[in-house]
């Protein structure tokens, strides 16, 4: 089996030369380049080697024939004119029909390991497809094998500082993953480089020898936790692709003793908040500890880091800002850690810190039978999200003027779990101003939004009379009234308005129906008629428009005989 690159005859480097030539002419093709597909119902996407073995390779195929399947996918991988492999039968996925990839006894090999290819490198790949009806159809040059090592990084660790030894000491091996067998081969004279991870800061580079271990320079190390990574990357004939590999510092902080205090257990948004104390040795009699930072924060917000003086003492100024802390629970307490990486201590307190909050009136609407819907959001204008459920209350208010004299006339009350709630409140009323207003509580502050107006006309249907009565049975009778609204200061007629006429039967099971329709006058003269059946009470009823109130008149008996 194969194990290491040195052992590569002249012959396998003048092949592994030839086939990167190879790869770049058979390289993936822009839009323009890629073969037409010849006229017929079978279709091949492109081949694409599986990363994971690139002994392996999986493609695409269809067949537009009506009630036909794609029954036979075969693959070349060939260099040039040359043959190197022909798979009789690619076998079809079954989670993803459609897509057809090397069965497992046949993935691809170097000749050395017992497989039919020569040398590392890429090749190309013709794919042929049969459907069920017989039609076939080959796509030359479908993809390109990318038959090369791929990189991965073993071991890579940077030791763990402490007070005695504050340094990385980075270190690990470098191989490539043989295609085909799998066998890792040691990758000699590349370079490796380390990063802190999340930056874009190269703290330092290291070249592997022969067995591909490299082992860097020490490296000092300040910060509390130190999160790095190995990176290695190469696009040649023999290796392509990137590896990375990550490495972490633990524990050996040495213990230290803090005492701390806060001068508020309570404080607004934007009000100056102070902690101070002291740090010292436990294990020196309790040693004042001179220049040591120290992290003050309150709540969630943000910290701000001092030094001790050589009392060991020391004081930070915070300012108190609503939100919620890194587990999303409302901001509260706070707290002083060390900002050291080889020294712990940590105290914190209670501090009540009330989250800002916004009341918003997305929509409002007063309906024709006087019921008033108002609906809000209450946000969180400062969170990106929380988790923590929370009781809210928001009252309706009502002002004479929209700006004093604001009365509640309804309240509601729903969990908070989100940073911007949706609710609904309702009362009945026949218009004016009014607001929304959350209540202040420990998790959200006061807040109400903007003030609104919005009315409704009154109406009435009046002079109701249905006639004749008594009336013979079958026989048309008569409803009227009139139908006014209250506008300029009086009861005047509201003409052209829809109206209905409603009919309740004598006897206990009674009920309203609907029996005749119509339309006011330009005066307001409400006249329908309908036909007589049984004894009964009529009402002429109107549902209002945009503007104005829903009205049902009395009711007027008829006898009929």
């Amino acid at each position: 089996m194969r194990s290491d690159l040195r052992r590569l005859s002249a012959v396998s480097l003048v092949t592994a030369l030839t086939a990167l030539t190879l790869g770049a002419a058979v390289g993936p093709a822009s839009a323009e380049d890629v073969p037409a597909t010849p006229a017929g119902p079978v279709g091949i996407g492109r081949a694409l080697t599986n990363d994971a073995q690139r002994g392996s390779f999986k493609v695409t195929a269809w067949t537009d024939a009506p009630e036909a399947t794609v029954t036979t996918v075969s693959a070349k991988v060939r260099q040039g004119d040359t043959v190197l492999a022909e798979i009789p039968a690619l076998e079809e996925n079954a989670a993803s029909k459609g897509t057809f990839a090397l069965p497992a006894v046949a993935t691809l090999k170097l000749t050395e390991d017992g497989g039919t290819i020569p040398s590392l490198g890429k090749y190309a790949i013709d794919v042929t497809a049969t459907d069920s009806l017989g039609n076939t159809v080959t796509r030359a040059d479908a993809g390109t094998l990318d038959f090369t090592l791929k990189p991965r990084l073993n071991a890579f660790g940077i030791g763990d500082p402490s007070w005695a030894d504050p340094f990385l000491h980075p270190k690990g091996a470098l191989v490539g993953v043989q295609p085909g067998s799998g066998d890792e081969v040691p990758l000699s004279g590349r370079t490796v480089s380390y990063d802190y991870t999340g930056t874009d800061t190269t703290f330092g580079s290291a070249v592997t020898g022969e067995t591909g271990e490299f082992t860097g320079e020490p490296v000092p190390v300040e910060t509390r936790y130190a999160s790095t990574q190995a990176r290695f990357t190469e696009d040649s004939a023999e290796v392509h692709g990137t590896a990375t590999y990550y490495a972490y510092t633990s524990g050996q902080e040495k213990q230290a003793t803090v005492t701390a205090s806060a001068d508020k257990v309570r404080a607004a948004s934007g009000e100056l908040v102070t902690v101070s104390g002291r740090v010292t040795d436990p294990n020196a009699a309790g040693a004042p500890m001179a220049d040591v930072p120290v992290s003050a924060r309150l709540g969630g917000g943000l910290s701000k880091t001092v030094r001790t003086d050589a009392e060991g003492r020391f004081s930070v100024q915070l300012v108190a800002a609503p939100g919620r802390d890194p587990w999303g629970s409302v901001a509260s307490g706070w707290s002083v850690q060390s900002e050291s990486r080889f020294l712990t201590f940590y105290a914190n307190g209670p501090l009540a810190l009330p989250a800002d909050s916004v009341t918003t009136v997305v929509g409002y609407k007063l309906a024709t039978d006087a019921r008033l819907t108002v609906y809000g959001e209450l946000r969180a204008p400062y969170e990106t999200w929380m988790s923590t459920s929370s009781s809210q209350t928001v009252v309706l208010e009502q002002s004479p003027d929209g700006q004093t004299g604001w009365k509640q006339i309804a309240s509601t009350s729903f969990y908070n779990n989100n940073v911007r709630t949706p609710f609904t409140i309702g009362a009945w009323n026949k218009g004016g101003w009014f607001r929304v207003r959350h209540l202040a509580n420990d998790y959200f502050g006061e807040s109400a939004g903007k003030p609104f107006y919005i009315v409704r006309t009154d109406s009435r249907v009046t002079g109701l009379k249905a006639s004749p009565d008594p009336v013979a049975k079958g026989s048309a009778i008569t409803v009227t009234g009139s139908l006014q609204h209250y506008t300029s200061g009086a009861w005047r007629g509201l003409g052209y308005q829809p109206v209905s006429v409603w009919f309740k039967p004598w006897g206990k099971t009674g009920t309203w129906k609907q029996v005749a329709t119509g339309k006011s006058s330009s005066t307001g003269a409400v006249s329908v008629k309908t036909t007589a059946g049984v004894d009964g009470w009529y009402q002429i009823r109107y549902y209002g428009d945009g503007t104005h109130f829903q009205t049902f008149s009395g009711q007027d008996w008829v006898d009929v005989r």
